[in-house]
């Protein structure tokens, strides 16, 4: 008999919550290994003892077959001498250790569970809250770690004895599931405010659905508003009851084969569709589809499609009591305008009741909201858009050996917060938007709570340079010391943490609006930047953004403002403004006064807003009533215009469509005001300006040519593509001249502008045919739902030279 060993082995990652003691457990079992395992918070540690080919085969075991919903990001493994003797193999009770935590998400239903929850001859038949090791709530019901029961909200629900039974077995899927409850002792689903509970209270949700009403239905990370996805007449009304005229409905499918009726779906997309994460995914709509209404996603090519996966979401369009039901319902956060998604039934009888027929709750205590993630496709990968329910608190980790806490408060719209320890970067749910108090008040709580499961004291917390920002109002009360770092430079700081990049970058940060280090509003950037700090090297041809706030939503103001500083000529701006029906003559002659005596007036690079103004200039879309509509209208009638020219080759289409800025029936730009005096303003070639200490792209001339071909009569879609195709034109000719100067052969793309799936499209392949490497996102979104990782990065950053000079 071959003498035995004993070795200790310490597992990291995502192994709490995922049923990884009970798998330990079985392969233990079936290697004929004694010893136990143990869960110390932020690792599982195993002793395991047996002949050594045995101990071998069960660490190989454990790193190859693992839990479905683990992930293990690092074993370390030690002998132990003079061990003691071990007889079995125990699971022994959880033990409270400080060190490196990984917090799991919350899991979707599990198709082992969805079997059972679907059989008559189950006990579990049609429960509501059905989960196993392998699924379940996570994240949002834990109050501390370790994860087991008593510090989540399930500790209000003690296990009756057949769960107990199946909770200490380690034979059974439930072994260890904190969650586990049957229909005699978990959670119960009810009606807000009606007597209907259980049975009755699905049965009538169901019935209000199918009959065109609205239902607000409490999920994992808190409430939806759900109608009936097919139903023209109900989702106008949800419409109108949201305030939410144009933007998009998120959907969720019966099934994969609901969703082929309606979607182009790859391989790709369906393996995320229906793995264990369920983000709302965009789908290109099919030309012939026919189940979804207008409503749920007008003008728009795409839909936000989802599977169901809560339990109680199959129930409502699977049951038991004879009503026929819709493969799509309207799935849309539950909350009013600005406000966090409503998580209780406080919240959802102030918030939500004028919005819906009937409320759907349970009593089973959400702790951290969590709203759905939302997830594009680029090149047949995912390309995040918002993240949150199935991806948060999942940390990215870099390479450079950081020690130290950090706390970064995230952006003003769409924020999420991000926590670093060390090297790893945990960034949180979505959020919202701070405009709202409300969502102040949530991003407050949830700080507290991240910083409490993750047990994190941060030295220092950083935030946004915006003097007026509530998170920069957050950041300041928290009593730690504050640095603030530059809206942009974030950005480019997020993209290469997600891509473990510490060396310098051309960063191109393109989005809406960023205060700039000069007090001017930027948003159009091209940095070139390190961990240390960055340059301005580049942006899009400043101009005076009049209107203020009103401008960001009526991109006809924009377009005035763009004409009257292109013309420099008040009646000639009038007559193309009439022309181009943007606005009336009164409209247009406060505009002009405004932007005479810097009324409410701003000097802006903002490349969201130019998207915005060339979208109202071509007639596509003049206002919008959610962020980027006019800018996605124009991204997708240049996407249309590109599908009819398939036929032709794109050689074809730029001989077709050289520049022309310079043509003879183009007037002579006046002189741009919105330089200073000292930049000497330098023509290099069309697509780049030299001015001063930065290149400037040549945007003004790019608008009066495409506002000229306007003029024209030509086809706006076509124009439509041309802008962004010279766009990225410019883009790649300033990196290449920044590329000359500083040798810096890596470009990074980040900011809410590279939602735009075209423009990313030609400006990524640009470089790459000029030999950059270009750094994208991909699981973190590049607009400001992204950014609180590269302030954390940078907090990090500045906290170990801190430290070194004893500064801080």
């Amino acid at each position: 008999m071959s003498e035995e060993i004993t070795r200790q082995i310490r597992v990291y990652g995502i192994v709490q919550g995922v049923g990884f003691r009970p798998t330990v457990s079985r392969h233990a079992a079936a290697r004929g290994i004694h010893g136990n395992v143990c869960n110390k918070g932020p690792y599982v540690e195993i002793y395991a003892q047996g002949p050594e080919e045995a101990v071998s085969g069960f660490i190989s075991d454990i790193e190859n077959r693992p839990p479905k919903r683990a992930a293990i990001l690092k074993i370390n493994v030690e002998n132990i001498e003079n061990s003691e003797r071990y007889t079995q193999f125990d699971i022994i009770e959880s033990e409270k250790t400080k060190g490196e935590i990984f917090v799991s998400p919350d899991i979707a239903i599990c198709e082992e569970c969805k079997e059972e929850m679907f059989d008559p001859k189950n006990r579990r038949y049609l429960h509501p809250f059905i989960n196993c090791t392998c699924c379940g709530p996570r994240l949002t019901i834990l109050d501390s770690l370790p994860y087991d029961r008593e510090r989540t909200s399930m500790k209000e629900f003690p296990m009756c004895p057949d769960c107990a039974k199946e909770y200490n077995a380690p034979a059974t899927r439930r072994y260890d599931a904190q969650p586990v409850c049957c229909n005699e002792c978990g959670p119960e689903v009810y009606l807000i405010g009606r007597e209907e509970r259980g049975r009755e209270a699905i049965t009538y949700a169901r019935k209000t659905i199918a009959e065109g009403g609205i239902v607000a239905i409490k999920g994992i990370g808190g409430f939806h508003l759900c109608c009936d996805a097919s139903n023209e007449t109900a989702v106008r009304k949800l419409r109108q009851l949201k305030r939410r005229p144009m933007k998009p409905f998120a959907v969720m499918a019966k099934n994969l084969e609901a969703v082929r009726k309606e979607c182009e779906v790859s391989a790709e997309q369906t393996r995320i569709l229906a793995g264990h994460q369920k983000p709302i995914l965009l789908l290109d709509k099919k030309k012939e589809a026919k189940i979804l209404c207008p409503s749920v996603a007008p003008g728009n090519p795409k839909v936000g499609v989802m599977l169901p996966y809560a339990p109680v979401q199959l129930l409502i369009f699977t049951y038991d009591d004879g009503i026929e039901m819709p493969e799509f319902l309207v799935m849309t956060s539950g909350n009013t305008s600005g406000a966090p998604i409503c998580r209780d039934d406080q919240e959802a009888e102030a918030e939500l009741s004028g919005f819906c027929d009937c409320m759907l709750s349970h009593d089973r205590k959400i702790r951290i909201r969590a709203d759905d993630s939302v997830m594009d496709f680029y090149e047949d990968r995912p390309y995040m858009i918002r993240r949150s329910r199935g991806y948060a608190p999942l940390p990215f980790m870099v390479s450079t050996p950081y020690r130290g806490q950090v706390l970064a408060i995230g952006g003003e719209l769409k924020n999420s917060f991000c926590i670093g320890v060390d090297n790893r970067f945990y960034p949180s749910p979505y959020v919202g938007d701070l405009e709202d108090l409300r969502t102040v008040k949530a991003l407050r709580e949830t700080v507290g709570r991240m910083e409490t499961l993750l047990e994190v004291e941060p030295e220092i917390v950083c935030c946004d340079m915006h003097p007026k920002y509530n998170s920069v109002m957050v950041a300041e009360e928290l009593g730690l010391p504050v640095v603030k770092v530059q809206h942009h430079y974030a950005h480019i700081l997020s993209c290469m943490a997600e891509n473990d990049c510490a060396e310098q970058v051309i960063g191109v940060s393109f989005d809406g609006t960023g205060y700039g280090t000069d007090g001017t509003i930027w948003g159009g950037e091209i940095l070139l930047s390190d961990l240390d700090g960055f340059t301005r090297v580049g942006s899009v041809m400043p101009f005076l953004q009049v209107g203020g706030d009103a401008s960001s939503k009526e991109g006809w103001r924009i377009a005035v403002s763009l004409i009257y500083g292109m013309t420099g000529d008040r009646k000639k701006a009038a007559e193309i403004t009439e022309k181009l029906e943007l606005c009336t003559k009164q409209e247009a002659n406060v505009q002009f006064t405004m932007a005479d005596r810097k009324i409410n007036a701003v000097i802006s690079t903002s490349a969201g807003r130019l998207f915005d103004g060339v979208s109202a200039m071509l007639g596509i879309r003049r206002k919008s009533t959610f962020e980027g509509e006019a800018s996605m209208a124009l991204e997708f009638a240049a996407e249309e215009y590109r599908e009819t020219m398939l036929e032709k080759s794109k050689q074809q289409i730029q001989e077709t469509e050289k520049y022309g800025y310079d043509k003879e029936d183009t007037d002579t730009l006046s002189r741009n005001e919105n330089l200073s005096e000292t930049e000497e303003i330098k023509r290099m070639d069309d697509k780049l300006i030299s001015a001063g200490d930065r290149l400037l792209l040549n945007t003004e001339s790019l608008i009066k040519e495409i506002l000229n071909r306007q003029l024209n009569g030509e086809d706006p879609g076509k124009l439509a593509y041309f802008f962004h195709r010279e766009l990225a034109c410019q883009i790649t000719a300033a990196c290449v001249k920044i590329r000359e100067l500083s040798g810096c052969n890596k470009a990074a793309l980040s900011g809410g502008v590279f939602q735009n799936r075209l423009l990313l499209e030609l400006t990524d392949h640009m470089l790459l045919e000029q030999g950059f490497e270009v750094l994208k996102h991909q699981l973190l979104p590049p607009n400001d739902g992204g950014i609180a990782l590269g302030q954390a990065v940078y907090a990090m950053a500045y906290l170990e030279k801190s430290i070194e000079t004893k500064t801080i």
